[in-house]
């Protein structure tokens, strides 16, 4: 027994076949993460010629058989191509970051629908001209914090005192927030550290950091570009604190993100 489905979906990836056909690899809202095979892709008279683009919003339609690990393609509708996101070596490197994410914390035939209006709403927000390093960190963080392994960024969870600049409304002082080396957690400073001396490898956020972290619960990505875009090394202690706590989860690193950061250091920018 099988079934025809068709709904709204992002695409991925592509990888070539034998044959002239293609493995496309698809997000969906109510499927979650789908791989199947597009017949004939490759060739020059496709019915998928100029539909299959990374990043692509689609209407798509396959048929799957229960127990096959592929569905098979039938349709494919381009809603919004993804072209214009990768127009230059850093677009290209950063949709393909995007597109890992998904293709590694999205499950299969799971429902996916805050993880699918992640995506599209980072494309759009890209496609609206947002700081594509603002874009990559807010999208980074929301989906650690969707895969539930993004530690609270509110107050210590071993004294209770809070973080940022919240801290300061009673205590007169403003606190820090600190990850200790393989931790999951974000601890204070005091709790974190012993005889006030903090371990090798620790990992400071500024409690403008904290702030940041706590704005993106709250705010769009495109409401926050406009109204409260934070500073270069605010940006640069999300990436880092995403980058810690995503490596452990994994068992290792995107091998985009790898290629992101080696592609654009030897360009210097990095």
């Amino acid at each position: 027994m099988g079934q025809t489905l068709t709904c709204e979906a992002l695409l991925l990836d592509t990888v070539d076949l034998h044959d002239g056909d293609r493995i496309v690899t698809f997000l969906t809202c109510e499927y979650g993460k789908k791989r199947g095979v597009a017949r004939g892709a490759k060739r020059k008279y496709s019915r998928f010629s100029g539909q299959l683009q990374p990043l692509a919003k689609v209407n798509i339609g396959w048929f799957e058989k229960e127990g096959r690990e592929l569905v098979r393609i039938s349709s494919v509708d381009l809603l919004r191509p993804g072209g214009r996101l990768q127009e230059d070596l850093e677009g290209i490197l950063l949709t393909a970051y995007l597109a890992d994410h998904m293709i590694e914390f999205a499950q299969e035939n799971e429902n996916s629908e805050y993880l699918y209006r992640l995506l599209d709403s980072t494309l759009e927000a890209l496609l609206a001209g947002v700081d594509p390093n603002l874009a990559a960190r807010y999208f980074e963080a929301w989906v650690l914090r969707l895969s539930g392994i993004f530690p609270p960024p509110r107050e210590c969870p071993l004294c209770g005192r809070v973080f940022g600049h919240e801290s300061g409304r009673e205590s007169g002082s403003v606190r820090a927030a600190v990850l200790p080396p393989n931790g999951d957690a974000l601890l204070c400073a005091e709790c974190a550290g012993e005889g006030g001396i903090l371990p090798r490898r620790t990992l400071s956020l500024a409690p403008s950091t904290v702030d940041f972290l706590r704005l993106i619960g709250r705010q769009n990505l495109a409401d926050l570009a406009r109204e409260s875009p934070p500073g270069a090394q605010t940006l640069a202690q999300v990436e880092r604190l995403c980058g810690e706590l995503r490596r452990p989860f994994l068992g290792r690193e995107l091998k985009s993100y790898a290629m992101m950061k080696q592609t654009l250091g030897r360009l210097g920018k990095g």
